[in-house]
């Protein structure tokens, strides 16, 4: 997201003083690189689907736009689809998101349980009510998106700044900057909180109560006996368990469980997949009761404890301090038009795509966004 919105912020107006906070140069507690990189556009709110056809759109010349001199990023982007399986009790909001997507021109289809397991042979649907599939969703290199945005930023005249930002600065109700780590003080009548899990903590200390937690969530890496055919869509069970083929013949599996470690806390544990994933996994791929678990990963999710969507824009009790958090786990690919959107907020544009249905005044007021689009 720092990255990001300095991008568009400098292609905006080169003569801007841009500085990136990473405590991390490595990335190695990124939540960006420990993601599944996952792009889709099946969402049910109507904000979220146009943010995803923004990033298509952007992602289509990303080499371009982020080349450096000759060095271009390489997105390695798959294109394997997604495939959401819904239940009879879920369907009529399943069919109503379809629905909207269609509506917007997105790129969906219906698909009937035989229609599933016909093209999928190790899938069993019959308990299931259908699906939505969407061709022209995949995945991303996680580390090539962000070092695209880092390497151009940086060449437009963003500067970097290898330390961790300890506090904000105020007078009065106006932003002032920040005091890092260090003890470096920076000073800016902007800024930006994109701290991701942090980003809760670190509002704290501008005395702002956000709903942001760190919340932690496994991946498991398989690989079954009997291998697909072809490559799995990231498929996504009525529980919330999901699954995609990975290179290698290797199979990436988790979920997110309301029991999940809250805090910042990158162990996992096998049991989680054995006891709970597995099962439910076999059930719908009989063919998975057969596999060896290789390893495993642990990343962090930036939880809106409120209604899981993303907070974005200015803070209303304080000028000038800007939020881009809480995006529950699709933040990667809400990237582009949230650089976009808070770089014409900043600088006094009307914005091309409307996002302030996702304004903190909502928080202040707890008002909840849901994902079926109910205010």
């Amino acid at each position: 997201m720092g990255c990001a919105c300095a991008y568009f912020l400098l292609t905006s107006d080169r003569n801007l003083k841009v500085g990136i906070v990473e405590k991390d140069l490595t990335y190695s507690q990124a939540s960006t690189t420990l993601s599944l990189a996952n792009v889709r556009i099946q969402f049910s709110l109507k904000q979220n689907i146009e943010i995803s056809q923004y990033t298509h759109e952007f992602i289509k010349d990303f080499s371009e736009k982020m080349a450096v001199k000759d060095e271009k990023p390489d997105l390695c982007f798959r294109r394997e689809g997604n495939l959401f399986i819904t239940d009879r009790k879920n369907k009529k909001e399943a069919v109503h998101a379809f629905t909207l997507q269609k509506d917007l021109g997105c790129r969906v289809d219906w698909v009937e349980p035989e229609d599933i397991e016909s093209e999928y042979p190790l899938y069993s649907a019959q308990n299931t009510a259908g699906g939505t599939f969407s061709p022209g969703d995949g995945y991303l290199d996680a580390y090539s998106f962000l070092n695209g945005f880092k390497q151009k930023a940086g060449s437009l005249g963003a500067k970097l700044i290898q330390d961790r930002a300890a506090a904000f600065l105020l007078n009065k109700k106006r932003i002032t900057g920040a005091w890092l780590q260090s003890g470096k003080r920076l000073l800016s009548g902007y800024v930006i909180n994109c701290a991701g899990a942090w980003a809760g903590e670190l509002a704290q200390t501008a005395r702002i109560s956000l709903p942001v937690i760190p919340v932690k969530r496994q991946v498991f890496v398989l690989e079954p006996e009997e291998k697909p055919e072809s490559p799995l869509p990231l498929t996504v069970l009525p529980s919330g368990l999901y699954f995609r083929s990975e290179t290698g013949d290797k199979i990436l599996v988790g979920k997110s469980m309301p029991d999940d470690t809250e805090g910042i806390d990158f162990s996992w544990n096998q049991e989680i997949f054995r006891e709970r994933l597995w099962p439910e996994l076999a059930e719908f791929v009989p063919a998975f009761d057969r596999l060896k678990l290789h390893r495993g990963w642990s990343g962090l999710y930036a939880v809106n404890t409120l209604d899981e969507n993303a907070i974005l824009g200015e803070w209303p009790e304080v000028k000038g301090f800007y939020l881009a958090t809480g995006f529950s786990g699709h933040g990667l690919q809400q990237s582009p038009a949230v650089g976009r959107y808070l770089s014409e907020l900043i600088l006094g544009k009307k914005p091309v795509l409307d996002l302030s249905i996702f304004s903190p005044e909502r928080i202040l007021d707890s008002k909840p966004i849901h994902e079926s689009g109910i205010v």
